[in-house]
């Protein structure tokens, strides 16, 4: 996906993301639409990311968490 094509609110979200992996968002942003989420989850404990991993692979859960209370507060405080 181009950035140029992107909402602000995705590019909000990927510079957060991004500043606190200590990586580009343009290679973050490569890296997830490529199915590559090793840099994504690296700093993650070994619990997290099997949990993270589950979710993923399940469309139902990350649907519930990505309209969860939690996650959209999240995202209007990287919106902020």
């Amino acid at each position: 996906m181009n950035q140029q094509k992107n909402s602000p609110q995705l590019q909000a979200l990927l510079q957060a993301v991004s500043g606190k992996l200590g990586i580009p968002a343009e290679t973050l942003q490569q890296e997830l639409q490529a199915g590559k989420f090793d840099k994504a989850i690296a700093g993650l404990k070994p619990q997290e990311k099997a949990a993270f991993q589950q979710m993923l692979a399940d469309p139902k859960k990350l649907d519930r968490m990505m309209n969860s209370r939690q996650a959209k507060a999240l995202y209007q405080k990287l919106k902020g």
